[in-house]
């Protein structure tokens, strides 16, 4: 990822806490929908960032979904905010300004 993608942030969890797009450097969805990110470090630390839930899984392909809305948005020249949003059944990344 280039040097603007700092400026792209996700909210991790219940909206509570927020991570650099740029401090990822792998994403998991497994079979309940939780979305862990592992972040670069050495101590390999994951977070989550989205809970699974029974009947309302996000797609199977919903972490790339994150990387490709992170690369979109890396080339942008203002800070966003990368939230994952279920309305009306269906799962989707929304972004908006900081």
């Amino acid at each position: 990822m280039g040097a603007t993608t700092s400026q792209v942030w996700i909210e991790a969890g219940e909206g509570c806490d927020f991570v650099r797009a740029d401090a990822i450097v792998m994403v998991r969805l497994d079979k309940t929908g939780r979305l862990t990110a592992q972040l670069r470090d050495e101590a390999k630390v994951s977070v989550m960032l989205l809970e699974g839930s029974p009947g309302a899984h996000p797609p199977g392909d919903f972490h790339r979904q994150l990387i490709r809305m992170i690369a979109e948005l890396a080339d942008s020249n203002s800070a966003q905010l990368v939230g994952a949003r279920h309305e009306g059944g269906a799962w989707r990344w929304v972004s908006e300004p900081l």
